[in-house]
């Protein structure tokens, strides 16, 4: 669970949104709820005709005419559903950084031609989304109370009123379990799951898997920490909830573990740590929070973190917490990890 997402964890009770003129009653029932963005989607390319029915991970059934072809998404599902061929019309969540340049989790998409309805927590403007006139909406979620990531608790009614939603689960469960079910979505939207450029990722990924797998088998006394950064805090995951982790655990990797009782105030991901008990685990590699709503490693000033063995020894790496879940995006996560413990030595 996204450690940024700490200050948010009471509100959701987990943690670390053309047809306008028809859709007018809605729209005033709506309201006035504001997000930042411009640029305009491109039609999403399916290749199906007739009805279209998936099965989400709540269980619930969504039917429709006809293929969506107005795809309104969370930035890294638009951002999966790209490596399959499927372009969205519109996405909410970390778009563009502060420069404009594409964030971590928008993946390839050309940022400039999205139509983005909100860029940061609570934004999602559903006057724009109206506007789109939107099929469906696609999002993960990262509890068992099918809770739609980065939809708005205050504001969900509203957009629940626009369109159905399909709801992907990322909590407890390894990595591949939700790329898989994000690969049946796409393939249900019309993507050519044959064509090379998938087939290929998809070999890449289990030949990346298998590489970390032996590289930790090779070295399981190498001891490694997930951990994220603020200005006030370190954050300290544990692996029992990641889709990421629990992965990487699965093939061998030796994680730092928090006891739970100390991650009771993180919703049982993560433990809270002040800078100065930032020492309080051993570990010979960092893994790294990759999002931009977090302190990256360069931009940590705090002397405790510059003493830490595994900082002293450049043994400190990226990780994505919301993994894009596509197989071509999640193999750097192997290989980058793989090639960490290939490298590392034993420190401390």
């Amino acid at each position: 669970m996204p450690y940024a997402r700490a200050t948010h964890l009471t509100r959701r009770g987990l943690l670390a949104a053309g047809g306008a003129l028809g859709l007018g009653a809605a729209l005033a029932a709506c309201g006035d709820d504001k997000g930042k963005g411009s640029g305009s989607g491109k039609d999403a390319k399916v290749g199906k005709s007739g009805p279209w029915s998936f099965k989400d991970d709540r269980g619930t059934p969504v039917k429709l005419d006809r293929a969506p072809a107005n795809i309104v998404a969370f930035t890294g599902v638009g951002a999966a559903l790209y490596d399959y061929g499927i372009e969205v019309k519109g996405v909410f969540g970390p778009t563009t950084t502060k420069d404009g340049k594409a964030d971590v989790q928008a993946g390839d998409m050309d940022v400039s031609k999205l139509t983005v309805l909100g860029n940061a927590w609570g934004q999602f403007n559903i006057e724009k989304y109206a506007s789109l006139a939107p099929d469906v909406l696609i999002t993960t979620m990262f509890d068992n109370a099918g809770t739609l990531w980065y939809v708005p608790d205050e504001s969900k009614k509203k957009i629940a009123q626009l369109a159905p939603s399909v709801g992907i689960s990322v909590y407890d469960r390894q990595l591949t379990q939700p790329l898989q079910r994000m690969w049946d979505l796409a393939e249900s939207l019309g993507a050519d799951m044959k064509a090379v450029k998938v087939t290929d990722a998809k070999k890449r990924f289990e030949a990346a898997a298998a590489r970390l797998r032996a590289a930790a088998k090779a070295k399981p006394g190498l001891k490694v920490m997930a951990g994220s950064a603020s200005d006030q805090l370190f954050y300290v995951s544990g692996t029992n909830l990641s889709v990421d982790l629990e992965y990487f655990k699965a093939l061998g990797v030796n994680f730092v573990e928090p006891p739970q009782s100390a991650k009771k105030q993180g919703g049982g991901w993560y433990e809270s740590l002040s800078w100065e008990n930032v020492d309080k685990y051993h570990a010979d590699i960092i893994m790294m929070d990759d999002r931009s709503s977090t302190i990256q490693p360069a931009d940590i000033t705090k002397a405790t973190w510059k003493k830490l063995p595994a900082v002293k020894a450049g043994q400190v790496i990226a990780r994505s917490p919301e993994p894009i879940l596509s197989y071509d995006k999640c193999v750097p996560l192997l290989t980058g990890l793989a090639e960490a413990l290939e490298k590392a030595k034993k420190v401390g």
